[in-house]
């Protein structure tokens, strides 16, 4: 186990720098936001999802620190972003003297994040895939509605996730605001990734749940 802490990960200036090029590149394409917030809110709820299922706490905070880092590789381009991304953490890794075996699993949980490419292969993964795909909101929107994407954030007027009482189920909760966006819209886009949690919370040996308007969808 090495000393680096999500805390140090977030105050470095140099994954910071990454991580703000990286936003700034999809804001020039139009994406929605995926700079601080959203990769702090990543952060947060891999880490409390492992926590919650009772994992290590290390492995806990090497999901915490993935979920910090998966979209890095926006910086260099949108294509293939998940696997340069996870070249980019083996690197800046490194240099911190972080053991392979955690630079291991942190950079297979970013280098198989989108949902392209994704693949559960272990805990961190699936936990980052979760963390990363439930977080659909309006403040991820950057002025205007310009898409079928900023659409469907925009009309996600209260996002929440939460576990079951026998941690057995994780729900995604959404509340739709279908005069700005249907439902089908939002699976227009979405199904893949929810396809993905569903994948992802099965190789954490739970069910994923998706719960629109007050409504069990999945």
């Amino acid at each position: 186990m090495s000393n680096i802490t999500y805390k140090y990960i977030k105050q470095n200036s140099d994954i910071k720098t990454y991580i703000n090029h990286a936003d700034k590149a999809l804001a020039a394409m139009g994406y929605t936001e995926h700079c601080g917030p959203h990769a702090a809110i990543t952060a947060e709820a891999a880490y409390d999802i492992l926590q919650t299922l009772g994992y290590p706490e290390r492995e806990c905070e090497l999901a915490q620190i993935a979920g910090y880092m998966h979209d890095i590789g926006n910086c260099i381009n949108r294509a293939n972003h998940a696997q340069t991304g996870a070249l980019m953490a083996l690197n800046l890794l490194k240099s911190l003297d972080m053991p392979s075996e955690e630079i291991a699993v942190i950079i297979s949980a970013i280098g198989n994040h989108d949902e392209h490419t994704a693949n559960p292969v272990n805990a961190i993964a699936a936990a980052v895939i979760l963390a990363d795909k439930m977080d659909v909101r309006r403040s991820r929107v950057r002025g205007g509605i310009n898409d079928i994407h900023d659409r469907v954030n925009y009309a996600c007027v209260q996002s929440r996730y939460y576990f079951s009482e026998d941690k057995t189920e994780l729900f995604l909760d959404l509340i739709i605001d279908k005069e700005i966006s249907s439902i089908m819209e939002y699976f227009e886009i979405f199904l893949q990734r929810m396809s993905l949690c569903r994948r992802s919370a099965e190789t954490l040996g739970i069910n994923f749940r998706l719960v629109m308007n007050n409504s069990k969808i999945i």
